[in-house]
């Protein structure tokens, strides 16, 4: 299995310095738990603003010196990300940016997404060239969440969509 994770805000962003703009523990905790025990396919600033990486990463980088913690491996492209995380026999999960979506989603099964209906300011965008619109939704799950940072209530809808024919990784 190949599948994307990610969350966005109702406005399209996803991401403001390298981190989340919004702080929900249990949509971050939802992430983890999703994502336990898979290799994982990471651009670079996305792997450079986490403090744990678990074993089995790809970073997707063209740094050729880039200095990656044990267990982690430098990839030139997310399809090489992708066939090594495959290689491992594990599920394997593209955990962004937006980038990395953007040149994974035609490999993935699934895409499990987050949609917090709330509008946060925000330096990046998740890709409008992924056709979610086009996946059929497989589950859903809502939850109203504290955002910490405001201290509203805010609507999380989990959903996972399913991509009828994901392309073979070349």
């Amino acid at each position: 299995m190949i599948a994307a994770i990610g969350a966005m805000a109702s406005n399209g962003i996803i991401g403001l310095d390298n981190w989340l703009p919004w702080d929900i523990p249990e949509e971050l905790a939802y992430f983890e738990k999703t994502v336990a025990g898979a290799a994982l396919v990471i651009g670079r600033l996305t792997y450079e603003s986490m403090d744990v990486v678990p074993p089995d990463a790809f970073i997707v980088t063209r740094q050729t010196d880039l200095v990656l913690r044990p267990g982690c491996t430098a990839v030139p492209t997310v399809e090489a990300g992708l066939r090594a995380a495959v290689a491992t026999g594990k599920p394997v999960f593209a955990i962004g940016g937006a980038a990395i979506y953007a040149a994974a989603w035609p490999y993935c099964d699934y895409f499990y997404l987050t949609r917090i209906e709330m509008p946060f300011a925000g330096d990046t965008r998740f890709p409008e060239t992924i056709p979610l619109e086009r996946w059929r939704i497989e589950s859903e799950q809502q939850a109203w969440l504290r955002e910490r940072k405001t201290g509203q209530e805010v609507l999380c809808r989990f959903l996972v969509y399913a991509q009828e024919n994901p392309l073979p990784l070349p």
